[in-house]
């Protein structure tokens, strides 16, 4: 019996990890769960899953879960330590890290210094901090399973051993990205994109902040950066290539010219049931691939030139320190203000740029210089929206 703690317990992660500890009851036990203010969600999961501790965003949307849960032994809290005391309580196995967001960096690092599993949906962990996290892998042995499916899928796509991947005459990473919903647009027709056009994807059901980082090519630019964390190699060793099927999850090219591919029907039990029961497998309920219903698989280069944000992820990369939590950072502010209307779609890569030009940046020898370059990027991002500066 393996005990989750789930750190982003009411969006599409969380619902998916829940749907699989609900089909294997005698493996999986929801111990504690942490959201931020969805309140009739983690109403609803107290209720059916019934876990010790639930740490809530904020003191409103605690006292409201607790009120209406009061005849249920559960501990509440809120706040950012509290979610970090629970993914390093030793009452737990498993970490499933899926706080969108800058804001899961604390937990998941918590969770990673007590020695748990963690499975790691917020990649802005590693994003902004990848060799501070990496290092405190390799020092408190931890297995870190990456759960975004690409990054999975590279997983099982990498020879292993007992203890994890290695790396044995590997030529290329070929990370795969659907294109999202614009991958056809032309520049001019991305001016007019609305928040409800970018959030509709194709293939995947996510919450509207990342719906509108695969919109920009944000999302892959930050998963090429995760890959580089978690596979120790450059931006130069991986290939972005768009597959709009999102069937083929990702690839590994070999020396010798083969090319081994992780498939299936998109859905996220499936990278989240394998990085629960690694090196194991169990069912999800997912529907079978069938290859004749497929029918055909489509793959193309990413245009940098319609989609910066590619580029400016490998630019940070190569830069180092601070400059990929300073990215991050301008990104989360420019799709907050896009998302409320303040700007358009194709000005969140240009504040982005700015932002990456135009901030210090500093090497990152503990999370204080993560912090503070999170705190400048955002200032300097709303600076500039305020002033127009991007136009």
């Amino acid at each position: 019996m393996q005990k989750i703690c789930l750190l982003g317990a009411t969006g599409s992660i969380g619902t998916s990890t829940l749907d699989l500890i609900q089909q294997h009851p005698e493996r999986f036990d929801l111990v504690s769960a942490a959201a931020n203010t969805s309140v009739e969600r983690m109403i609803e999961i107290c209720r059916q899953f019934k876990p010790e501790r639930v740490v809530m965003g904020t003191e409103t949307a605690r006292d409201a879960v607790a009120q209406a849960c009061s005849d249920l032994t559960i501990q509440f809290d809120y706040g950012s330590s509290a979610m970090s005391d629970i993914a390093s309580d030793h009452n737990v196995d498993q970490v499933v890290a899926a706080i969108v967001g800058f804001a899961g960096l604390t937990s998941t690092l918590a969770a990673i210094r007590a020695g748990k599993r963690v499975l790691l949906a917020n990649k802005e962990s590693l994003v902004t901090a990848g060799r501070l996290f990496m290092d405190e892998v390799v020092k408190n042995n931890v297995i870190l399973m990456p759960i975004d499916s690409e990054h999975n899928a590279i997983f099982q796509c990498l020879p292993q051993n007992d203890t994890g991947v290695i790396k044995a005459s590997v030529e290329k990473i070929l990370l795969t990205a659907s294109g999202g919903p614009f991958r056809n647009f032309t520049h001019d027709q991305m001016l007019t994109v609305t928040p409800e056009q970018a959030c509709k994807h194709p293939n995947w059901s996510m919450g509207r902040k990342i719906s509108v980082d695969s919109a920009s090519m944000m999302n892959k630019g930050l998963e090429l950066i995760e890959a580089c964390w978690l596979f120790d190699v450059e931006p130069d060793d991986i290939d972005v290539v768009i597959h709009p099927q999102s069937i083929i999850h990702s690839m590994v090219s070999y020396d010798d010219g083969s090319v081994i591919a992780q498939m299936g029907n998109p859905d996220m039990k499936i990278p989240i049931a394998y990085g629960m029961t690694w090196p194991e497998r169990i069912t999800t309920q997912v529907k079978p691939l069938n290859l004749l219903e497929v029918a055909r698989l489509d793959f193309s280069e990413p245009d940098t030139s319609r989609f910066p944000n590619l580029q400016l992820a490998a630019d940070a990369w190569y830069i180092g320190g601070t400059a990929m939590a300073s990215l991050n950072a301008a990104n989360e502010v420019g799709v907050d203000a896009f998302l409320n209307k303040r700007i358009g779609f194709l000005d969140i890569a240009k504040i982005n740029a700015e932002v990456l030009e135009q901030t210090a940046i500093f090497p990152v020898t503990d999370l204080d210089a993560v912090f503070d370059a999170d705190k400048m990027a955002r200032q300097k991002a709303n600076d500039i929206i305020n002033s127009k500066a991007f136009l």
